[in-house]
């Protein structure tokens, strides 16, 4: 009677613990959902104000409207996509409320701006007459942005290749240390910058003095930092490694230099944002082309609106480096994961 009794309980447990996961499922979905759709909302108030709300200034709002329902669809399919995905839902659930605050800044921005004329041009121009810059000026745009990513990547290679190699040889042979070391140090304070009377007197292009600028300052990042991971590897592991038979070329390659690989990314971390900087600053100082060159002539001649378009390119470009640097970190510090969040 009692073994009768538990299998009609147990029954019932079971359909009603499915019911439970199935309505839990439901209300995580209908979050998601409304997230999504927060999303959004930012942007689609962006894109209300600018077809609603007529202009003060007679703007061309086209380029900045597509532009609006371009990332609507963007943020749209994504969240579609990471439909599928708990990985990748927590993801795009992340930054909801950054998009949301973002479409409400562009809002608020066409209104004082474009549709009101309460911010004064030339200073401050509205977001569809920075947009239309990429449709007037697209060619000239497109040129500038070439040369600045050439001579970053000529520049930037260069200062961390220098840096690794420097790095090494401070971290592992004493009387480099005591040579080199000093003068890293010394030449590490001085800013970029400082160097362009001598670049510009000793390099025979403008071109290869920014490579050089560029060099100097991811150079010091980078090769400080891979002495530092060098230096810091535990004896422990050479005395391992010396025990099974490895020879100075191994621990070199295979126990010092594995240890110093995320500090050397650190070091390249930091090269980067300094490496753009300098880039900005070398381009505006007699260069001939590059986004530093373009803010520099668009300045003369008052042209703000297309000022703050290469700023924009700047900031996109200076954040897919950076991505890629990290997407490159990750495939070789794999084992990381899990250890450093």
């Amino acid at each position: 009677m009692s073994q009768s009794f538990s299998a009609v309980k147990n029954s019932g447990a079971a359909p009603a613990a499915g019911r439970g996961r199935l309505l839990e499922r439901k209300r995580s979905g209908g979050r998601y959902m409304g997230m999504a759709l927060l999303s959004l909302v930012g942007f689609a108030a962006a894109e209300a104000v600018s077809l609603a709300v007529p202009d003060a200034q007679g703007v061309d709002d086209t380029v900045y409207r597509f532009l609006l329902a371009g990332l609507i669809l963007l943020y749209a399919g994504i969240a579609v996509f990471s439909w599928f995905d708990e990985k990748r839902r927590a993801r795009f659930l992340s930054r909801v409320s950054f998009r949301f605050a973002m479409g409400l800044l562009l809002a608020v921005w066409d209104l004082l701006s474009t549709k009101t004329g309460i911010l004064p041009l030339p200073f401050f121009p509205g977001p569809s007459q920075v947009t239309a810059v990429f449709q007037d000026d697209f060619a000239f745009l497109l040129s500038n942005t070439f040369y600045s990513l050439r001579l970053f990547f000529f520049g930037f290679f260069s200062g961390v290749v220098l840096g690794v190699g420097t790095g090494i040889l401070i971290g592992w042979f004493a009387k480099v240390n005591y040579w080199v070391f000093p003068a890293l140090k010394l030449t590490g304070v001085i800013p970029a910058v400082a160097w362009m009377p001598f670049a510009l007197t000793v390099f025979p292009t403008s071109f290869l003095a920014g490579v050089f600028l560029i060099a100097i300052c991811a150079w010091f990042p980078v090769a400080f930092m891979t002495a530092q991971g060098m230096a810091s590897t535990h004896k422990v592991y050479f005395e391992v490694a010396k025990t099974l038979g490895a020879k100075q070329s191994y621990l070199l390659f295979h126990v010092a230099l594995p240890n110093a690989v995320p500090q050397i990314f650190t070091g390249i971390s930091t090269a980067d944002g300094l490496a753009f900087t300098t880039l900005v600053v070398s381009e505006m100082m007699g260069a001939k082309g590059g986004l530093g060159y373009y803010i520099n002539w668009a300045k003369a001649w008052s042209s703000y609106y297309k000022v703050y378009a290469a700023i924009i390119i700047m900031a996109v470009l200076f954040s897919l480096i950076m991505k890629a640097i990290t997407l490159i970190q990750k495939r070789l510090l794999v084992w990381q994961r899990g250890i450093v969040k």
